[in-house]
């Protein structure tokens, strides 16, 4: 009797650690069936991934694969419609705003890493660079072996001013004016891999998510939007390299 009672009792316990991770698992795609809204947190001003336009639109290459290839994904799931919700998270306020619940998805620039994926999930890469420097036309500067002493700007909370504090210690962080009176230089010092954030553990909507840019990308769609907004006559003119094209395509498993 007292071998059935404990079996009974860690049966009890085993549920009860079990329940919390599946009902975690299916959150996301839950609230938005109740609420019949995405909500993304994005950027007001990064440009062109996600920003206010002059007729004070939200726009941008982020805001594009959220509207075109996640949001019919999710709809495809639940069998109804939705809208999408868009608030301003920040590099130090993001992840903050997944954990509380007050946005459902980071759709902007946020860099995949180790140590971020301990506190969140991050779908399928759908952007891929590196940092350089912004320097005053004319300066010295050259990369990031020439920087010791000298203040650099970089983001807060970025992955930018992480790799500058490890590889350059005796560099300043500071913060840089008018971009419009610098150039770029130097070869890529980082490897930036931007993915879309979620809460870490809601399964059913990473896949939803992966579901939606693996559609895309199988399509072609993708390579639509990003020739939108990074083609030869886009914002931001940044050809897709072949590399990244194919690395794009492999991202894509079979049905």
């Amino acid at each position: 009797m007292r071998r059935r009672m404990g079996a009974v009792m860690m049966l009890a316990l085993l549920g009860a650690a079990v329940t919390p991770a599946l009902a975690q698992q299916r959150m996301t795609v839950d609230k938005i069936s109740e609420t019949g809204t995405l909500t993304i947190g994005t950027r007001t001003g990064s440009p062109p991934f996600a920003y206010v336009n002059g007729r004070n639109e939200w726009v941008g290459f982020s805001i594009d694969l959220v509207e075109e290839l996640i949001k019919p994904a999710v709809e495809k799931k639940l069998g109804k419609p939705i809208k999408v919700e868009k608030k301003e998270s920040t590099p130090p306020t993001r992840i903050q705003h997944l954990a509380s619940g007050a946005v459902d998805l980071i759709a902007g620039t946020m860099t995949d890493t180790r140590t971020r994926r301990d506190s969140v999930d991050f779908s399928l890469t759908f952007f891929v660079t590196g940092a350089q420097f912004l320097v005053k036309k004319g300066s010295p500067i050259k990369g990031i072996k020439s920087i010791d002493g000298k203040r650099i700007g970089a983001q807060q909370g970025s992955t930018t001013a992480r790799v500058i504090r490890e590889k350059a210690p005796r560099a300043v962080l500071r913060e840089f004016p008018d971009p419009a009176q610098w150039d770029i230089v130097g070869d890529f010092f980082s490897y930036e891999p931007y993915g879309m954030a979620m809460r870490k553990g809601d399964a059913d909507f990473r896949n939803v998510v992966n579901g939606g840019l693996m559609e895309g990308i199988e399509s072609g769609k993708f390579f639509e939007i990003y020739g939108k907004w990074f083609g030869a006559k886009g914002e931001v003119p940044y050809p897709m390299a072949p590399q990244v094209r194919s690395f794009m395509l492999l991202q894509v498993v079979p049905k």
